[in-house]
């Protein structure tokens, strides 16, 4: 039992580390800026900022959301990016434990927290972040922890490229470039099935959502509103319990 919960604070602590750094990397790369080279800065005053700022979580909550220089508000997204993250890392060794599926799980969490963070902040989804874990990945399915045959990465990256492809035509536009692409990480990641799970929850999220928004007022006709942070919790969903909901639908029919 000591040795579990010992696993599970290093890894939750390894998830807000890379957190952290996942949350510059979501906001530097469509700024085309450097996210290795480039102290952190406050955005606002433009201090460098000390190692001490940078604490994933704890920093945020001590300075109580503010920061120390100018005491300009700083977003709830990056603690809360950090956090989803840390709990992610420990739901994922709970689930698969030590298997070669783990490293796809973490990989996958991590491109899918940088995604959401391009996306809230700049509506785009950078191809550098999405060419950069893609390639890792593909190695992963087709050597130490493929799926259930060879073929179901391509075919799941093909369905997945072509539906969204499918749908960007249709409607003019209507879908970025980036969605599209990250569909196609998602069929290499989750095969085909699951990609078309997560297509269905991804656009009843953000159909929820957005009708939630307009009633409320939060959401104005015509401005287009990010549809990648839909795409991250649909694929989440489906990576980790798809097979569960895919199960019991089966079940219904039976």
């Amino acid at each position: 039992m000591t040795i579990t919960v010992g696993i599970g604070l290093y890894l939750f602590t390894l998830g807000l580390v890379f957190g952290s750094f996942m949350n510059v990397v979501g906001l530097r790369i469509p700024k085309q800026e450097s996210f290795t080279l480039d102290r952190s800065r406050c955005p606002c005053c433009h201090t460098t900022l000390r190692a001490y700022d940078l604490i994933p979580l704890f920093s945020w909550f001590t300075l109580k959301g503010k920061c120390r220089y100018c005491c300009t508000s700083i977003s709830p997204l990056y603690p809360t990016m950090e956090l989803f993250t840390g709990s992610l890392f420990v739901f994922a060794w709970l689930t698969f434990g030590w298997q070669p599926e783990f490293l796809i799980a973490l990989l996958y969490i991590l491109l899918l927290h940088g995604v959401m963070v391009s996306d809230l902040k700049y509506m785009l989804i950078p191809d550098k972040l999405l060419l950069f874990f893609v390639v890792p990945l593909i190695g992963l399915r087709f050597t130490i922890a493929p799926l259930g045959s060879w073929w179901e990465p391509l075919l799941g990256a093909g369905i997945g490229f072509m539906l969204l492809f499918t749908i960007a035509w249709a409607s003019r536009g209507g879908m970025g470039g980036g969605d599209i692409k990250l569909f196609a990480v998602i069929g290499v990641v989750a095969g085909w099935q699951l990609t078309f799970l997560t297509f269905f929850l991804s656009v009843f999220l953000g159909a929820l959502i957005g009708g939630i928004g307009l009633l409320s007022g939060h959401v104005k006709r015509g401005v287009p509103m990010p549809f990648g942070p839909f795409i991250v919790v649909g694929a989440l969903v489906a990576y980790f319990i798809g097979e569960s909901i895919l199960d019991w639908y089966k079940g219904l029919w039976l």
